[in-house]
């Protein structure tokens, strides 16, 4: 009998746990699914080696990759507009530490994706390999 009593106690707090999961889906953006390798050593991307520094990749995602070095990591984004259509207007572009919607010029933190409109940035996986960074979906 108290096996259980002490079972109808325990249970419901197996239920009632949260996962308080990351949610990456955005009404605008389709998920696409894609594996990029960007070797750091090429010129057009040592400039990732530096803290604070981005790059745009073009041709994967919906409009192209934004890639951040943090200093701590790097953070890869999306460069399509979170809170607008997709359109040939609606890539970001790289402004320092920022990147600004082409449709509003609204500005998104490289750091967290995080803006002043309902969605953030999508954001993609970054595993680091040396000199090497695989961004994938």
């Amino acid at each position: 009998m108290k096996k259980y009593l002490l079972l109808s106690i325990i249970i419901p707090f197996f239920f009632s746990c949260s996962d308080a999961g990351f949610d990456n889906t955005n009404p605008y953006i389709p998920n696409y699914t894609f594996t990029v390798d960007i070797n750091m050593n090429l010129p057009a991307y040592s400039n990732l080696k530096y803290a604070s520094n981005a790059i745009y990749y073009a041709g994967v995602g919906a409009r192209g990759i934004i890639v951040f070095n943090t200093g701590s990591g790097y953070n890869a984004f999306d460069a399509a507009c979170p809170n607008q259509a997709i359109s040939s207007y609606s890539t970001m572009t790289i402004d320092g530490i920022n990147a600004v919607c082409g449709c509003d010029s609204k500005e998104y933190s490289l750091f967290t994706g995080q803006g002043t409109l309902q969605y953030p940035m999508k954001q993609y996986r970054v595993q680091v390999n040396g000199t090497s960074l695989r961004v994938y979906n």
